[in-house]
């Protein structure tokens, strides 16, 4: 029941910046940490940027310094501020969370995914 809604995918140039946002709904009592995976081409699904509940991040050595989360918790929703894009960041980006619904303690939800384009 628990659904996460992208936005924000879109093309952008070599340096350019994107804003993506996730937002959860459906049940959910409390978020415990949201974030973003990226899967680009012929490659696997990879850790961009969590943060938890209480404002602590965790980046990937790739996107760190350029990339930016932050979550709303009285929203229930999580955003990435992604600056000085690099080729290499063209993926399709999925948001996550692990949440307490009504009747679930915790579990890991997924978003479908927004694509991120960014040309040479």
């Amino acid at each position: 029941q628990v659904q996460l809604v992208e936005s924000g995918g879109d093309t952008a140039q070599r340096g350019g910046s994107l804003r993506l946002s996730c937002a959860a709904s459906g049940g959910i009592f409390k978020i415990n940490v949201m974030g973003w995976y990226r899967r680009a081409p012929g490659k696997e699904r990879e850790l961009v940027a969590t943060i938890t509940s209480d404002g602590t991040t965790n980046y990937r050595d790739s996107v760190q310094g350029r990339f930016t989360i932050s979550i709303d918790n009285a929203k229930n929703t999580v955003s990435l501020e992604m600056n000085s894009l690099k080729p290499e960041d063209t993926a399709v980006y999925y948001c996550y969370t692990e949440a307490r619904t009504g009747y679930i303690y915790n579990m890991a939800y997924w978003g479908k995914g927004t694509q991120v384009t960014v040309s040479s």
